[in-house]
């Protein structure tokens, strides 16, 4: 090829490029500018409201096991302490029911000792498969108002 023949080629091919750079700048579907936001407005009074400062419950109460990923045959020990502001409670009744998979079963009445903890002892049997989790729900009974639930759980491994 010759050089004269080289550089017809190459200015052919120059020229198809910008004919069809200019093709894309030209008149296609309209792009759709970003439309101004409201300016959002804040009302002047909104910092003297006050939020009512949320009260805490004179009774409360926690649950936790020994062991949250027994073996499911294993036996382990349920937990649950009752406080009336932050102190211990003594002599008050607790129930535990424990959820299984195939059906509820409640454990033995215990009485709350003078940190406000009772605990119950929880034979497993293979009742709960495992990497199922089951919850545990203890009821403390008899105080002023009513009772009071807290939860817990374990998972077999």
């Amino acid at each position: 090829m010759s050089g004269k023949a080289l550089r017809r080629m190459f200015f052919g091919l120059f020229a198809l490029a910008a004919v069809l750079a200019l093709a894309g700048c030209g008149s296609g579907p309209a792009i759709n500018a970003a439309q101004p936001q409201q300016a959002a407005t804040i009302n002047p009074g909104f910092q003297s409201q006050i939020s009512p400062i949320p009260t805490v419950p004179p009774y409360r109460c926690g649950a936790w096991t020994s062991n949250n990923a027994p073996n499911p045959g294993a036996t382990i020990t349920v937990f649950a302490r009752l406080t009336h502001d932050g102190k211990g409670v003594q002599g008050i009744t607790a129930v535990a029911d424990v959820h299984f998979r195939s059906g509820d079963v409640t454990l033995n009445q215990a009485t709350s000792d003078a940190g406000g903890y009772v605990s119950f002892p929880l034979p497993l049997q293979d009742r709960q498969p495992a990497q199922v989790p089951a919850t545990i729900d203890v009821t403390f009974s008899g105080l002023p108002g009513g009772s009071l639930k807290c939860t817990t759980f374990f998972t077999p491994r």
